[in-house]
């Protein structure tokens, strides 16, 4: 990443730039988006690049998972009133990510909005980053800003194989993340403490062994905690499973004499990570302890970064996002970035910069 050129020392004059944001966003029960930040972590960006003179923008993402087929519930057309709303910029909706459409869309667009491109993944080649589709992607554009570091985990050719085609920017909080978490990582402020939350203990197994290895403690709740018991998982001291639970033998959240350890490590650290909630806390009562944790966090004074999309919902129903701590966008990434893997985004960024 140190080679990846910043899309802050970049002069946008006169050029038309193709974004890459991640507005794979939830939707609840009546089309209502649930993870706003997701939707405004580009905007600063947004705002500097439309400071040039004759610029032009066009913003790409994903959204769901259609295979590869135009479905129209995956249509990114659903999402443009809150983007509007979360840019405070005038939104022009374009039904299609490559061709005619686009072409036509950037020489009829007005100084004052941007276009919003159909979801990406409504071609195959997307996901198999295909060089054919990411240079029909390219075309239209002149330079490539990605102002996403949650897909960056991803090796698909808006993320990937695009760089290789186009001039290619690293978007300045892309930047910030991956310096921030190479900084508690490397550095951290100790005592140091990682709460891994959530499902899916195959994949939230290498961060915990990750921190199990770096951190002086690991505090574990979640569906993964009951998963790590029922599989005998075998960890050391360091790591802290839950004492006790609530909702019987289907274990939905962490009991009060959990709640009460962790809390009482959570005290005394210097640095916390954390990672998905702790248990069903999208259903009362069981969200008992995850907002226990929540707010020994948010009184514990320490460095915190938090990441993950449930993790990020719990904050945004708690009106938390922009006062606890440094959220990080990605889930997924943040996994594989501090379990010590590379991430192809990051890596297709630094080789485009090498190359300038």
């Amino acid at each position: 990443m140190n080679q990846a050129r910043s899309a802050e020392d970049f002069d946008f004059s006169g050029k038309k730039v193709l974004v890459r944001v991640d507005f794979n966003v939830e939707l609840n029960n009546k089309q209502e988006v649930q993870e706003q930040f997701k939707l405004e972590a580009p905007r600063k960006t947004l705002d500097r690049i439309r400071s040039f003179s004759g610029v032009k923008i066009a913003l790409i993402s994903h959204f769901g998972r259609p295979e590869g087929k135009k479905d129209e519930a995956f249509s990114l057309r659903q999402v443009v009133p809150a983007v509007e709303r979360a840019l405070d910029i005038k939104i022009r909706f374009v039904d299609d990510c490559i061709g005619s459409s686009v072409i036509d869309g950037l020489e009829t667009m007005s100084s004052d909005e941007i276009l919003l491109l159909e979801n990406v993944r409504f071609y195959p080649g997307e996901e198999a980053d295909d060089p054919a589709f990411a240079t029909e992607l390219a075309s239209p554009f002149d330079v490539y800003v990605n102002e996403a570091f949650s897909v960056c985990h991803r090796n698909q050719a808006s993320v990937s194989a695009i760089t290789r085609i186009l001039p290619s920017l690293a978007g300045p909080r892309l930047l910030e993340e991956a310096a921030m978490l190479d900084r508690i990582k490397d550095d951290p402020a100790r005592p140091a403490i990682a709460i891994i939350g959530g499902a899916k203990i195959e994949t939230k197994l290498p961060l915990i062994r990750e921190f199990e290895r770096i951190y002086d403690a690991v505090l574990v709740g979640g569906k993964i905690a009951n998963e790590a018991a029922d599989q005998e998982i075998q960890f050391s001291d360091k790591v802290l499973l839950p004492k006790d639970f609530q909702g019987g033998e289907n274990r939905l959240d962490i009991g009060p004499a959990t709640t009460a350890m962790f809390i009482e490590v959570i005290r005394h650290a210097r640095t916390i990570v954390w990672n998905g909630p702790l248990g069903k806390f999208e259903e009362k009562p069981y969200d008992a302890g995850t907002d226990a944790i929540l707010h020994a966090i948010s009184e514990s004074g320490a460095q915190v970064v938090i990441g993950g999309g449930e993790s990020l919902a719990v904050l945004e129903r708690e009106g938390l996002i922009d006062k606890i701590g440094f959220v990080c966008t990605g889930g997924g990434a943040m996994l594989e970035y501090m379990s010590g893997n590379t991430l192809p985004g990051l890596v297709a960024l630094g080789e485009a910069g090498e190359a300038k």
